[in-house]
């Protein structure tokens, strides 16, 4: 049993502590879905809408959840994945939500608690079109070191995921130089997010050249390569990967884009009327790394994840991703069979 968010730091650093052996130790030949990111907490508050500079809303709902990185890898457990989180978390009430949310879903956290530190916090304003506003703070989820990454201890086939907004700040040189030295094996996810077209040009490059798959939103892909969805981007950011990478462009209800081996396929959504919009590209990308740590292929991955990400807009919350029964029964309801993969 996990800890009510107030419970006693001993307690919690005795539980990751544990998590981190649990993520050491041998397992079965199955891919592990790694995260390298922050897990923070989001704040969400739904609101008519925006106030005008220096104005003011009343919000008509508040809530709190453990998210970033969360996001991804409880969806990515849900759907049968072993899931392991490498960055940090902090000593306090954030912290501690955040390690009974990923412990409730199976999560292992490797990396050691930060002492005298909390976690930050993510600011999510929802207006009635589900359109969400940000504002974030940095905590303990960016005191990580090559050390801490290592705490992981990714070896040959698992999926190691590496946000964008960790190219940025205090997470940007203990990342790289673990990166740096991720044996060749081992496959490198790119979820670029808003902060990654923002980088210098030879940072940018040095990740891309070691991405082995790049899973983006159409205006993440619009950023890096000039080009729209519907003109290809995921053949465009292809371009900009080595030989043998595969290119996923998510176009929101619409579906998404999958490159593979020369060719894109279109693969379509299943529009939902929306309620919560948070967490959503996050549940794809997790989903479709569960299903190819699985064995799925490519394209049965990515239609696993379409199904997941319309589930999702319907529930609030981000962490709030469905499990691989209820992606099943969704897409037997829309007459697509389920197909599942397990190597075992």
């Amino acid at each position: 049993m996990r800890p009510h968010p107030e419970a006693d730091t001993a307690y919690s650093v005795g539980m990751a502590t544990h998590d981190a052996e649990e993520a050491r130790r041998p397992r079965s030949v199955r891919p592990r879905v790694i995260h390298s990111a922050q897990a923070l907490v989001d704040e969400v508050v739904e609101v008519a809408s925006l106030p005008e500079r220096g104005g003011n809303a009343v919000a008509t709902s508040y809530s709190r959840y453990a998210g970033g990185a969360v996001n991804i890898l409880v969806a990515a457990a849900r759907s049968g994945a072993v899931a392991v989180h490498a960055g940090s978390v902090g000593t306090g009430a954030n912290g501690d939500l955040v390690r009974a949310a990923l412990a409730a879903d199976g999560v292992a956290l490797s990396s050691p608690v930060v002492p005298d530190s909390d976690t930050g916090i993510c600011v999510v304003m929802v207006e009635p079109s589900a359109e969400r506003t940000f504002v974030t703070t940095q905590g303990a989820e960016r005191d990580i070191s090559v050390a801490s990454l290592d705490t992981s201890a990714p070896v040959a086939g698992d999926l190691v995921c590496v946000s964008g907004f960790s190219l940025v700040g205090r997470t940007r040189d203990p990342l790289r130089q673990w990166l740096s030295g991720l044996a060749d094996d081992v496959v490198v996810v790119l979820d670029p997010g808003d902060a990654f077209g923002s980088l210098d040009d030879s940072l940018r490059e040095e990740v891309l050249a070691r991405t082995n798959v790049w899973t983006s939103n159409a205006d993440e892909a619009l950023t890096l390569t000039g080009v729209q969805v519907e003109d290809d981007s995921a053949a465009a950011v292809a371009l900009r990967l080595p030989d043998g990478a595969v290119a996923i462009v998510r176009d929101g209800s619409k579906g998404c884009h999958v490159h593979e081996a020369g060719h894109t396929a279109y693969l379509a959504g299943h529009p939902q009327e929306a309620v919560d919009t948070n967490g959503a590209g996050d549940t794809h990308t997790g989903v479709l790394l569960a299903e190819r740590a699985r064995g799925a292929d490519w394209l049965t991955a990515a239609r696993r994840a379409n199904a997941a990400g319309a589930i999702k807009v319907t529930r609030r919350g981000p962490a709030t991703a469905p499990t691989a029964a209820e992606i099943d029964a969704f897409l037997a309801a829309t007459g697509v069979a389920p197909v599942r993969v397990d190597r075992g």
